[in-house]
């Protein structure tokens, strides 16, 4: 920008600046490249209003209220994007300034703008604005703002609001026939300001009978709808509350408003019904402390007021509309938890609960126009709506759980008795009232057909009827879906009635599962599949051979090159494979036959995985090497999969199934040796790694050296944050038995780790600043498993060079970077190593190692200003060092006491009665007394 130009806005400049200066911003107006000039200066030069004079302060309120009086005569009004701005500005110096120099702030506005219509519009801007910057929950505020923002609220309800009050009241009246846009901005500013303002000031016969006027007036009274709905919302007596709900439901009555069936504005209706909810809702509240506080007197009129608003709920409730019912399902909610709390319950509340019910159960029903092909933002709408009378439901069947389960029953039969004729939507909302069923009426460990007889027979008829009525072969994929979901969901009916077994399997396996037409169906079919085999292992038997048979085209590895769609997508397979691994380990096949179906299930793996690594190898195009890599990946994991049928290396050699594993290991490994698409296929295999960890234990361990020495090869970040992670299992699993392998592999992992942690990186670059910090978490939590499993001399026959490098980095994570997990995990291998070596019989310099850098870090790191002691995580780390701080002691005794109390503490010049105290604290005999009083000591220390 032209320096000499902004002399010119100095109040002292002589007049010749002040011409040169309204000159050059009329030319910067229309220059095209003056917004660039603009953001230039905006970043060079940021004053902030507080650090401006007195005088400067004067000519910004002057110039705001002189552009305020500006648009009382400009021919058009501003653009609403600049109106909205310069309300915001107008705001924040009503923050900054009413209390102190600018008591008249609305006096002052209120007098430039009059009646004007642009100076009204402006005003009720600017009062939105405020009320956004004191009441918005939305906006994150200091401690101090919130102080400051109380004060303000308290003073103007002091000095201003009964005036402003009056504003508002005229400019309804003067407008609410003329202009409508300013009326409903003015609804819309009574609404947001009744919350923190005396109610009497609104809540009285001349603006409610204004707003009620309003109802009436098209164009008005949605926003109408709005104000009264937060009048009534507003927290106050709740005999009063009572009182003002009453007297404004007989005026709207009166009114013709509770008329739903005559009201075609949907829009409206949709406000309306809130408006009603939030009656209905502050009725309840009244109703809850008048008894709380034993009115019972009140309690009983407040609970009559409320049962006569449950027509109109019961009404707004059942509307086509889903926005109106959505709306008034609170007040439902809560008059149903009344219910539940009274003892008895009269006729009319009985015929309430059904009513509710019935209104539930057909507001469930999906409607024609539902596209479930392709589901948009009107579908996930109405999901979210079902989920709100879900808890309807629920709710019911908390008051009266005979009632539902009769209900239920009722819609259940008479549907499926006539399915064929019956339309998809109808179906499917019956069956999915059965699945609620589950849900409402809760049971431990899913046992609905034990216990309550009453209840058991009636679901195990609706249970039988769903699997012997033909409803699975309803062509309609809501059907379809909501059948399987259904079956599984009380998979216990088949332990109880387990001759409906092959019927359901068979629906699973045929065209209306996972041979459907419909991919979202053949996919959800698989997972639900998968389940249903799980949790009925024990009455599988008599069908596992004849299941492996028909899902044998579904294993299938489909290559990139053939061409050939699958059924399933290899996600949907990962389910298949755990499947036919789960039906043949929990079979009881002896342990040969066993052998022989696993090693059918993974041989065509092998045998496609080594072409498809022959291919890779020499393929050309990426595009071509990522579809192949893609294939082989899947393999290891389908492989994988098969495997969670194992809990451990005991069920794998019961079931012979040791062999056919280890085949699959020296199958896959050589895929780390592939210099193409390393990353996609050194996952799979490592994931592969840990499954069999699991379930060869030892019988891995002579894979493991090779397999490590190829990962750690070229390596990324991400690659090394991923293994490090099976070093650890492999470390805490084995321990000594794999001391030699570590040794010889700790300092290779360390040099890939420094490496990779020495790059350089741009300086902005959030995402490699975040990998390095996850690297680093991995290094230190890699150290943490070999200390943490007695194998620290792992790290002390690394030579004396490296060991003390070692411990250098773990003495900068715990102080150098503001990282508290890091820092967590640094103090815990600090103290596991003072607890082994820091004894007389320690390494050689070791205890110097403590005195030099472990107990100085112990203060320099809870001492820097980026440990934040008010973050859970940071007192988590403190805590540690909590804990590194007493083993010290612990191992070193008096000598440590000693050099704390003569030489460290003094160094930081920390006062002699504060050692005392420190040294007291750190010799009790309780950890926790020291941990406390650690966080104290450095809460004081720090400014």
């Amino acid at each position: 920008m032209d320096e000499q130009a902004l002399l010119g806005l100095n109040p002292n400049a002589d007049s010749d600046f002040r011409q040169r200066a309204l000159a050059y911003f009329e030319q910067l107006k229309i220059s095209p490249d003056a917004w660039q000039v603009c953001a230039e200066a905006l970043a060079q030069r940021t004053y902030r209003y507080s650090e401006l004079t007195t005088v400067q302060q004067q000519l910004i309120r002057e110039t705001l209220v002189s552009w305020l009086q500006a648009q009382m005569l400009n021919p058009q009004p501003e653009k609403t994007f600049i109106r909205n701005k310069a309300a915001q500005v107008f705001a924040l110096l009503f923050v900054t300034e009413y209390l102190t120099k600018w008591p008249k702030f609305f006096f002052d506005i209120l007098s430039v703008v009059d009646l004007n219509p642009r100076g009204v519009d402006l005003y009720l801007r600017i009062l939105m604005a405020i009320d956004s910057e004191l009441v918005d929950r939305d906006v994150v505020h200091t401690s101090e703002e919130a102080r400051r923002n109380t004060l303000i609220k308290d003073t103007m309800r002091e000095q201003c609001i009964p005036n402003l009050v009056e504003s508002w009241y005229q400019i309804l009246q003067n407008y609410q026939y003329t202009n409508s846009e300013v009326t409903c901005q003015c609804l819309e500013v009574v609404g947001a300001y009744v919350s923190w303002i005396d109610l009497s000031l609104i809540a009285n016969d001349r603006f409610i009978n204004m707003l009620l006027g309003h109802m009436s007036i098209e164009v008005l009274r949605e926003e109408a709808c709005d104000c009264l709905f937060e009048i009534v919302n507003k927290g106050m007596d709740p005999v009063d509350k009572m009182k003002l709900v009453e007297s404004l439901c007989q005026v709207l009555q009166s009114a013709g408003f509770f008329s739903i069936d005559r009201e075609e504005d949907v829009d409206f209706l949709a406000r309306f019904s809130k408006l009603v909810n939030g009656m209905g809702q502050s009725l309840i509240v009244s109703w809850t402390k008048l008894i709380k506080n034993g009115d019972i007197k009140n309690a009983q009129e407040a609970l009559q007021a409320i049962e006569t608003k449950v027509a109109l709920m019961l009404q707004l409730l059942i509307h086509e509309d889903d926005d109106i019912s959505s709306n008034i399902i609170g007040f439902c909610y809560d008059y149903l938890h009344i219910l539940k709390q009274l003892t008895v319950l009269s006729d009319q509340q009985k015929a309430n609960v059904e009513a509710i019910m019935l209104a539930v159960m057909k507001k469930l029903t999906y409607d024609e126009e539902y596209n479930f092909e392709n589901e948009g933002e009107d579908e996930a709408m109405f999901v979210e709506y079902r989920k709100q009378l879900k808890l309807l439901l629920d709710r019911l069947a908390q008051v009266s759980p005979e009632l539902l389960l009769a209900s239920v029953r009722r819609v259940f039969s008479s549907t499926l008795q006539n399915w064929q004729t019956t339309r998809f939507m109808e179906v499917e909302v019956a069956i999915r009232l059965l699945y609620m069923l589950a849900e409402a009426l809760p049971v431990s460990h899913g046992a609905h057909f034990s216990g309550d007889v009453s209840k058991a027979s009636a679901l195990q008829d609706m249970m039988r009827t769903l699997v012997t009525s033909g409803v699975s072969s309803y062509q309609h994929t809501s059907v379809t879906l909501e059948f399987f979901e259904t079956v599984v969901r009380y998979e216990k009916f088949f332990t109880v009635e387990p001759q409906h077994i092959p019927c359901v399997l068979m629906a699973f396996l045929d065209h209306r599962g996972l041979r459907h037409s419909s991919a979202k169906v053949r996919s959800r079919t698989a997972y639900l599949f998968s389940r249903f085999v799980k949790s009925l292992n024990k009455q599988m038997n008599p069908f596992i051979e004849d299941i492996l048979n028909r899902i044998q085209d579904l294993l299938e590895l489909s290559p990139p090159e053939n061409g050939y769609q699958s059924l399933l997508s290899s996600d949907d397979q990962l389910f298949i494979y755990e499947t036919a691994g789960v039906l043949i380990v929990n079979s009881e096949y002896p342990a040969e036959r066993k052998q022989a179906l696993m090693r059918n299930l993974l041989t065509p793996l092998m045998e496609k995985f080594k072409i498809l690594l022959e291919k890779l190898m020499l393929a050309q195009d990426e595009e071509r090497q990522a579809s192949l890599a893609d294939c082989l990946n899947h393999a290891v994991g389908f492989a994988s999969r098969t495997s969670k049928a194992f809990s451990n290396k005991q069920t794998v050699k019961q079931c012979g199934c040791s062999e056919v594993y280890l085949d699959c290991l020296q199958t896959f490994l050589p895929a780390l040796s592939c210099p193409l698409q390393k990353d996609i296929l050194r996952s799979g295999v490592r994931t592969f790694l840990h499954r069999m960890i699991i379930c060869l234990e030892e019988e891995v361990l002579p894979f493991i050296p090779s397999a490590s020495e190829h990962m750690l090869k070229d390596c990324e970040a991400k690659d090394l944050q991923e293994f490090i992670p099976l070093i650890n299992q492999i470390t805490a699993k084995f321990k000594i038995q794999v001391s030699p392998f570590l040794q010889q592999m700790f300092m290779p992992l360390l040099h890939a780790i420094f490496e990779v942690l020495l790059r350089p990186a741009e300086e902005n670059d959030q995402s490699a600043a975040l990998e390095k910090q996850m690297l680093r978490r991995s290094y230190f939590a890699f150290l943490q498993t070999v200390t943490g499993s007695g194998m620290s001399e792992v790290i002390a026959n690394q030579g004396a060079e490296n060991v003390e490098r070692v411990l250098v980095t773990v003495i900068q994570g715990a102080v150098e970077y503001p990282d508290p997990i890091a820092q967590k995990t640094c103090f815990i291998i600090l103290s596991k190593l003072v607890e082994l070596w820091g004894g007389k019989d320690g390494p050689v310099g070791f205890a110097d190692f403590v005195y030099k850098h472990i107990v100085p870090a112990c203060f320099l790191a809870p001492l820097k200003q980026t440990f934040d002691l008010a973050d859970a995580q940071t007192v988590l780390a403190l805590s540690e060092c909590a804990v590194t701080l007493k083993t010290i002691h612990l191992k070193r005794g008096p000598e440590c006491v000693q050099y704390l109390q003569q030489e460290y503490l003094p160094s930081l010049q920390v006062a002699p009665e504060i050692i005392q105290e420190f040294c007291q604290a750190l010799q009790q005999p309780d950890a926790k007394v020291f941990k406390n009083y650690l966080k104290v000591f450095f809460q004081r220390a720090k400014p």
